[in-house]
């Protein structure tokens, strides 16, 4: 193979030709067991969707399964018994990116930055996330949500303070991106119809977006991940196969290139598929019954 081809391979991923399934299975473990940084964390049990009040018993037997697996939680509300996930998982010894989840309904907004906020000066936030795709759904402008971002950064000096969304917002919406003191990117391949060949090629194309969009701040990627069942998206097949090519990679990828990356998610969550399809079930390395998948 010539240096050119070596090296295409490489940006590309492992190659996982005539790789058996078992094989590609014991390699899965073995990543896993290396730890991952983060982990977006589902707690809603089967019949349970946002809305719900969750409980602390719940939320701690979650938290113990993931526990030997990952470095840092990322929690999406602090309303509803979100707002118990942090000090949870401190107390497993698991840093944490709190979330305050926002829309359109502007009482709800208001509670979750003041738990937000709250939860930080009890000292169990790591980094603040305020809203989470709000641009993309367009929920509120920019102007409302860089309020949001600017109250909180005033209420909590020492802690970073960013906003989740997906990676190309950041860049064309440059105040929003000046705003914050971390930049916290959703890349998603799939969800652009890559197929699994390209997956992590594509990935590093929209980290670096994501980079350039930055000017010097810090990036994580906030959610990536990749179905294990579900219908076709363009060229993006959900499978179990591609579902741990996928883990594996961008693990191999955040270790060598100290990349942060949040993967998504812990558990699957029947209730996404009201919102997502048939796929909107199967994203997680745990299924709904809190049994890991491979």
């Amino acid at each position: 193979m010539s240096s050119k081809a070596e090296k295409l391979l490489s940006l590309a991923g492992l190659s996982f030709e005539g790789v058996t399934a078992e094989s590609l299975r014991e390699l899965f473990r073995k990543v896993l067991n290396a730890r991952m940084y983060g982990i977006g964390f589902s707690a809603y049990t089967e019949g349970q969707k946002p809305g719900d009040i969750l409980t602390e018993t719940q939320i701690r037997r979650r938290m113990e399964i993931i526990r030997p697996y990952t470095k840092w939680v990322r929690s999406f509300s602090c309303t509803e018994g979100n707002e118990l996930i942090p000090k949870i998982a401190r107390e497993y010894g698991i840093k944490t990116l709190v979330g305050a989840w926002l829309g359109n309904d502007d009482k709800i907004n208001q509670q979750e930055l003041e738990n937000l906020i709250k939860i930080a000066k009890e000292g169990y936030v790591d980094i603040a996330a305020v809203g989470n795709e709000v641009m993309l759904r367009g929920d509120l402008t920019e102007d409302e949500l860089i309020a949001f971002i600017n109250r909180v950064k005033q209420a909590i000096p020492g802690i970073p303070v960013g906003y989740v969304d997906a990676y190309f917002e950041f860049d064309v919406k440059p105040r929003i991106t000046a705003a914050c003191d971390v930049i916290l990117a959703n890349c998603y391949p799939y969800w652009e119809g890559c197929h699994i060949d390209y997956s992590l090629l594509y990935m590093k194309e929209m980290y670096n977006r994501a980079v350039r969009a930055a000017n010097g701040k810090p990036v994580i990627i906030s959610e990536t991940g990749w179905p294990s069942q579900g219908t076709n998206f363009g060229a993006a097949m959900p499978s179990e196969e591609n579902f741990i090519k996928y883990f594996i990679n961008t693990q191999k990828w955040s270790k060598e290139e100290d990349i942060k990356v949040f993967y998504f998610s812990s558990f699957d969550e029947s209730w996404k598929v009201g919102a997502e399809g048939d796929v909107g079930a199967y994203w997680g390395i745990w299924d709904k019954h809190e049994n890991m998948k491979f």
